[in-house]
């Protein structure tokens, strides 16, 4: 959940710190108080853009800073943050987002303290904060989200479907995408091969050996120093082996020693290890002698060397690779020409490839399709439920396959693949009998577009895993017993997310668990206050809220009994 955002400098606010909590918190105040500012604020730290004109006047930056804390250990934000390397504590399970705003509209981004760009930020914020104002409510009614909407819906059951099926498509395409390579001009063909054959007789031509530039490397360092290696074990082996030295030493040692073996076995055994030492070090001086022997001073080969170094070494420059790499690289180029110059043959071949993997595709895409069919149908029940909760009652929902006709014959080779499958999905309504089933994002009412829209989110919101769900004043437009309806709604959300509302309706601020008023101070420059209200205050915000003047005794105990009714329906 957010557990508090710290604003600086930002818009008409000049310096704000708020601590949330889990359930339903509601944030209400006058028209132009600043409310929505506060949202924007939560929405900079989900990624949105930035703009200069959020930086107070005077001042040189605007700063947001939200805390989070997750206790879900397998949360998806958790593998965002592992995906970009970005610092993780899950033991504390805390992430501090920061935005920082210059006057010159230049935009920070953090994470826990490293610095990150927008795209990622957006990338975590989406696991984080899921934001709905009226314009996201337009987005939601988008109709090329609703697959991803139903997919979601029941994930779990649709995983390895999509999974394999995503295999398969890939596989399809690139083996399309070789077909038409191998397809292009013959002109095109004709450059492709002369480039290869070129590159290739050239590499060819070179004999590169595995590994043969390490080895060139360590023979030419070894004549390079010739004779500080010959040097060194002449002098180690002089300095064992010549007369009155180590080893001569270590016999009289040796000779002496082995007189007292009869006195103690305690001799005997250090006798031993003296022989066992000696014995080792005349093996080594051996060694010595022998490579001292071997040693030869080759200036010619020291020249050759060098050439073929300078040759390897160009290769490697221009084709960015290493020897062992060169060498793959032959290969396939190999394997690439022969395919040019057998085209037809292959061009044969690739097309029978295709059509085993269209049809493995289209058998899964077609799979995928049954199992959405049955997703639909319980997603269709859920939600006439909801809109049934928020008196919509007469409307109807149904999910539309525009699937071509035919889908499951995969024989028809007219059929187009999608990357999501067979499918393109919409989400239609109708609210009143007898009229045709719509589009969502043709529903008129806004009142009935927010209920909707609510009905959906309530949902989704049980299985998105979002921390902290925010309403921008999404209960536009309605009034009454369907006011109460959507006050329900929105907390029963919070049993699954935090949730944090704007609200203009009475209805909704007294569900909720924590009140905050949100102020315009004019006096000196304009800022905006944000209070945390106590019971008696909360009341008497909701008696104004009822009454939009004066809170008079009569609206007062309307008031509480608003929030009594509240609380009943909580509980």
């Amino acid at each position: 959940m957010l557990a508090q955002i710290s604003i600086k400098n930002f818009a008409i606010i000049d310096e704000i710190s708020l601590n949330f909590s889990e359930g339903l918190t509601v944030l209400t105040g006058e028209t132009g108080a600043g409310k929505s500012i506060i949202i924007d604020a939560i929405q900079l730290l989900a990624g949105a853009r930035a703009s200069v004109d959020f930086v107070r006047h005077n001042a040189e930056k605007a700063s947001i800073e939200g805390l989070f804390f997750i206790d879900d250990t397998k949360h998806s934000a958790y593998s965002v943050m592992e995906q970009f390397d970005l610092p993780l504590d899950k033991e504390e399970g805390s992430i501090v987002i920061e935005r920082h705003i210059t006057s010159k509209g230049k935009s920070i981004c953090k994470v826990n303290g490293k610095l990150i760009t927008l795209a990622v930020l957006k990338e975590l914020g989406t696991q984080l904060i899921d934001i709905h104002s009226q314009h996201e409510t337009q987005s939601l009614m988008n109709p090329e989200r609703h697959i991803e909407l139903l997919d979601f819906f029941e994930h779990e059951e649709l995983e390895q479907s999509k999974e394999h099926y995503h295999e398969l498509y890939k596989h399809l395409l690139s083996l399309k995408k070789r077909y038409e390579e191998l397809s292009n001009n013959e002109q095109e063909i004709a450059q492709r091969m002369d480039l290869l054959k070129f590159q290739y007789n050239e590499l060819n031509d070179s004999q590169l050996q595995p590994g043969e530039d390490e080895r060139l490397e360590e023979e030419r360092s070894h004549l390079m120093n010739y004779e500080r290696i010959y040097e060194g074990l002449n002098t180690t082996y002089e300095s064992l082996s010549a007369e009155n030295h180590a080893l001569d030493f270590l016999g009289h040692a040796m000779s002496a020693l082995e007189q007292l073996e009869d006195v103690d076995h305690d001799f005997e055994e250090l006798s031993k290890q003296l022989k066992s030492n000696y014995y080792t070090l005349e093996e080594l001086s051996f060694d010595i002698r022998n490579r001292l022997d071997q040693l030869e001073y080759q200036p010619n080969r020291l020249d050759e060397i060098e050439t073929r170094l300078f040759e390897i070494n160009r290769l490697k420059r221009k084709y960015g690779k290493e020897v062992d790499d060169l060498i793959k690289h032959m290969a396939k180029m190999e394997e690439e020409l022969e395919q040019l110059e057998n085209k037809d043959s292959h061009l044969q071949s690739l097309e029978h490839e295709i059509k085993e993997a269209e049809k493995d595709a289209l058998t899964e895409a077609d799979h995928l399709h049954k199992l959405r069919t049955k997703i639909a149908e319980k997603l269709t029940i859920a939600i006439q439920q909801e809109l049934k909760d928020l008196y919509l009652e007469k409307a109807k929902f149904d999910v539309q396959f525009n699937t071509q006709e035919g889908h499951i014959n995969w024989k028809n080779r007219n059929i187009k693949l999608l990357k999501q499958g067979l499918d393109l999905i919409q989400f239609l309504i109708t609210t009143n009998p007898g009229e045709p089933m719509k589009s969502l994002h043709k529903v008129a009412s806004g009142g009935e577009i927010s209920r909707i829209m609510l009905a959906i989110k309530s949902i989704f919101s049980k299985h998105q895993g979002i921390t902290s769900v925010i309403f921008d004043e999404v209960d536009t437009g309605v009034s009454g017993r369907i006011a109460q309806a959507i006050a329900k709604k929105i907390h029963r959300i919070s049993h699954e997310s935090q949730v944090l509302c704007i609200t203009h309706l009475p209805q909704v601020a007294a569900m909720a668990d924590h009140h905050y008023l949100i102020e315009k101070d004019v006096s000196g420059h304009t800022n905006t206050t944000v209070q945390k209200l106590s019971e008696k205050d909360s009341i008497n915000e909701v008696g104004r809220m009822i009454s939009g003047n004066e809170v008079t005794e009569t609206t007062f105990k309307h008031a509480q009994e608003l929030i009594v009714q509240a609380e009943e329906l909580k509980s």
